[in-house]
């Protein structure tokens, strides 16, 4: 790979993606060579299955990369989905002992290294990504970055994102077997809402939902930050079986139809009766972690859909009609950040990998040292079982 490309992976149950990028000087958007799609094999619901098979589907999408560029393509950004991805949230704390009890960059490091060391439930599990979504001085909340205050006690609440480590290994080992080269990883939805979602929408409140084929992921914004992150083992293949149920016709025909570009054998109102009765599953997964969250109904930037589900009739008046906000699918946010070339939302994953080093929204959640320290500790968990 040259200085300048980038590539972003995005290994889905149904398809495998890759978006391959060039970032010229001075351009803040990447410039895309190539949109590269294959039919995932030996996946389910986000995770490796088969290697095998998942290894070759791999190595076709990375040849024919190479077959559209002209350049020998081995390094990418790596996309992390699947059902074991997920948030929490802890607090930690530790005492300044320097002589001008003066905050910096390494007691910001401790205060989080405390927080992580009171998290439940880690057992078989990696994080992906540690961010600080607030911190107190001596108790007093403290607007932005503590950096340069002066106190006795530091506090900062984390949101930690974790996989599976079973998983995730088996998605790089698939990678590296294939024969790429993992440069960095980024859980999905992270991704994704770099190129679908506005500042203003992050700052409000918004919900950034992916229906994929398998699972649904949503990712909870406010104030700039992600709250919350979850997958769901439902998506838009159960839409797809119950048409085939309920009309008695094959799956191909029944996919077509629920992307609106067939007529079913039967009446409207019973497709849409079937369609709205899988999408209430679906939004009532959503509508009980933003429950949990505090967050039902007060997030005012809505709904934002993305992912092939996204691509059903009707989903943002069924969405708005559902949670009583507003609702809106990603398509025309992606093709504005992408310059119109990428009109679908289902790529955008693959091209949010692209865009996470050049956008200066990630610099929030990314690209700080905190980061880089997380992702540190995660290429040492690697090298334990990378060849």
């Amino acid at each position: 790979m040259t200085k300048n490309l980038i590539a972003g992976l995005d290994i889905g149950t149904s398809w495998v993606r890759l978006v391959v990028c060039e970032q010229k000087n001075g351009d803040s958007t990447p410039q895309i060579l190539a949109l590269i799609k294959k039919p995932s094999r030996g996946l389910r619901r986000g995770y490796v299955v088969n290697p095998e098979e998942a290894t070759e589907t791999i190595r076709e999408v990375l040849a024919e990369a190479e077959r559209t560029t002209k350049i020998k393509i081995r390094k990418v950004i790596l996309g992390v989905s699947g059902v074991s991805l997920e948030s929490k949230i802890s607090e930690g704390g530790i005492l300044l002992s320097r002589p001008d009890s003066e905050v910096n960059e390494t007691d910001i490091s401790r205060a989080i290294e405390a927080s992580e060391a009171n998290l439940t439930d880690t057992n078989n599990k990696q994080i992906l990504h540690k961010i600080p979504l607030s911190f107190k001085l001596d108790g007093e909340k403290v607007l932005g970055q503590p950096e340069g205050l002066r106190g006795t006690k530091l506090e900062v609440r984390t949101l930690f994102i974790t996989c599976s480590s079973q998983h995730l290994k088996g998605a790089v080992k698939v990678v590296e077997d294939a024969g790429g080269i993992i440069d960095d990883m980024v859980a999905a939805p992270l991704a994704a809402s770099l190129v679908v979602l506005t500042k203003v929408q992050k700052m409000a409140g918004c919900v950034l939902v992916n229906i994929g084929s398998q699972t649904t992921s949503i990712a909870v914004f406010e104030e700039s930050l992600p709250l919350s992150l979850q997958v769901f083992s439902i998506g838009s293949t159960d839409i797809t079986n119950d048409i085939a149920l309920g009309f008695k016709i094959p799956l191909e025909e029944a996919e077509k139809i629920k992307k609106g570009e067939g007529e079913p054998l039967g009446t409207k109102k019973k497709l849409d009766e079937i369609i709205e009765a899988r999408l209430s599953d679906i939004f009532e997964f959503i509508e009980m972690h933003l429950k949990k969250l505090g967050r039902n109904g007060l997030l005012p930037a809505g709904l934002v859909i993305t992912g092939g589900g996204s691509s059903v009739p009707n989903i943002e008046e069924l969405s708005k009609s559902y949670f009583k906000l507003p609702a809106r699918t990603a398509s025309s946010a992606i093709a504005m950040n992408s310059k119109s070339q990428i009109r679908d939302s289902s790529w955008s994953v693959a091209y949010g990998l692209c865009s996470y080093h050049t956008n200066e929204d990630s610099d929030g959640f990314f690209g700080n040292k905190i980061f880089m320290g997380a992702r540190a500790g995660l290429w040492r968990w690697l090298k334990e079982f990378l060849p």
